[in-house]
């Protein structure tokens, strides 16, 4: 993907405690910025979560991360976590997410959500609500 395939980017600086002692992001750091990032892109939607998405009866489980590393980030380092919905199924929502330093793309990745009834905790639908609003962010319908 392009960096102009995102629509939505969150500022994010690293700070001294996500550093390891090799002077970069310890790896497991960036599965919390991809969760930062995925926080915000709710609450550019209008469904902050969690209360956005429960108002909606709904509420969201990872299924599946994957993050593919190209450069390293460092102490102090200015980065845009770029969010975009790639494709949401009946239940089922797929997050593609790239970290970016100016022109460096550093990170790729993936988390994939199942949408649940949140009593239950079974799979729901995708409500109506939220799928507009994505497709509004994203400027495309996603499910398509």
């Amino acid at each position: 993907m392009a960096r102009s395939d995102f629509r939505f980017a969150h500022p994010l600086r690293v700070r001294w405690a996500e550093v390891d002692k090799q002077g970069i992001v310890f790896n497991g750091h960036y599965l919390l910025y991809f969760d930062v990032g995925i926080t915000e892109y709710w609450r550019a939607t209008g469904f902050p979560y969690p209360q956005g998405l429960l108002d909606q009866g709904s509420d969201l489980y990872v299924v599946k991360s994957t993050v593919e590393y190209h450069r390293s980030a460092e102490y102090d380092d200015e980065l845009e976590v770029c969010v975009r919905v790639a494709r949401i199924g009946r239940s089922s929502m797929n997050f593609a997410i790239e970290i970016h330093r100016d022109a460096d793309h550093l990170v790729s990745g993936e988390v994939i959500y199942v949408n649940a009834d949140p009593a239950t905790r079974t799979s729901a639908p995708v409500p109506a609500a939220l799928r507009e609003r994505i497709a509004a962010l994203e400027g495309r319908d996603p499910s398509q």
